[in-house]
C-alpha cells in the first residue's frame, strides 16, 4: 500500500495543488487525489469534526465547475484526460495512515499483499492506527487484535454497517449524477456545461 500523498504522480500533485485552494474556500478537503490509466479522480469530503459530513450533488457540482474554470485558465495538463470529481462514499478507500486514522473505530476490510497466519484478508473494528500499522479487532469469537505494516496491506476500505430498512417513502441509500460523455481533455460537471471535454462523473453519498 502506498504511503505517499497522492497516487499517480506529478499530475495527481498538480491536481491536488489547483483544487486545495477552492476547498478550502468552501471548508471542504481532500481527501485524496489519484491518476491512473488516463483518469484524474479528486475525492471531496468535509471535516472529520463537522456535524454534517454528507456532500450532496450540488456540493460536487459547485467543485467540479470551480477546478474546471481553474483548468481553462491554466492549462496545466497536456493530452486527453478524464476527470471525476467524488464524494468517499459509505465505504471509504484506506489508502494512508491518516485515512486509517480518521476511520478508528469503524468496521474496515484489509487485504494483505500476502498471507499472515494462513489468510490474506482481515475485517473487523480498527482501534488503534499509526504512522507504521494498523491494529484491528478482528470479527471472532476471541476478539483477537491484529497488528498489520502498512507495507503488507494491499486494499483496505471502511464497512458500511447496515440498519433497519428505511421507512416507506423515506429516502435513503446513495445519491448519483453521472455527466453525459464529452470530448476534450478538461471537463465541467455543472450539466449545462458545453465544454468540450472527455466524460464526467459526480457521485455524492447520503451518508
Amino acid at each position: 500500500m502506498s504511503n505517499t500523498q497522492y497516487a499517480g504522480g506529478i499530475m495527481a500533485d498538480k491536481m491536488a495543488a489547483l483544487v486545495l485552494p477552492i476547498l478550502a474556500d468552501l471548508g471542504l478537503d481532500l481527501y485524496d487525489c489519484e491518476h491512473a490509466g488516463g483518469i484524474v479522480r479528486v475525492t471531496v469530503s468535509r471535516p472529520a469534526d463537522a456535524v454534517d459530513t454528507s456532500l450532496d450533488l450540488d456540493v460536487i457540482a459547485l467543485v467540479t465547475r470551480l477546478l474546471s474554470r481553474e483548468l481553462d485558465h491554466s492549462d496545466p495538463f497536456p493530452g486527453k484526460y478524464t476527470l471525476e470529481v467524488t464524494s468517499p462514499g459509505l465505504e471509504r478507500t484506506l489508502r494512508r495512515p491518516d485515512h486509517f486514522a480518521t476511520a478508528v473505530g469503524q468496521t474496515v476490510n484489509v487485504r494483505l499483499t500476502g498471507p499472515i497466519d494462513g489468510s490474506r484478508r482481515f475485517q473487523g473494528v480498527l482501534i488503534a492506527a499509526d504512522a507504521d500499522t494498523i491494529t484491528i479487532q478482528l470479527d471472532d469469537a476471541a476478539l483477537t487484535e491484529q497488528r498489520i505494516a502498512y507495507d503488507k496491506i494491499e486494499r483496505a476500505r471502511t464497512v458500511f454497517m447496515w440498519g433497519p430498512a428505511p421507512k416507506p417513502g423515506k429516502a435513503g441509500g446513495t445519491a448519483k449524477g453521472v455527466k453525459p460523455a464529452r470530448s476534450a481533455k478538461k471537463s465541467s460537471a455543472a450539466p449545462t456545461d458545453t465544454h468540450d471535454s472527455d466524460p464526467t462523473t459526480q457521485e455524492a453519498d447520503a451518508s
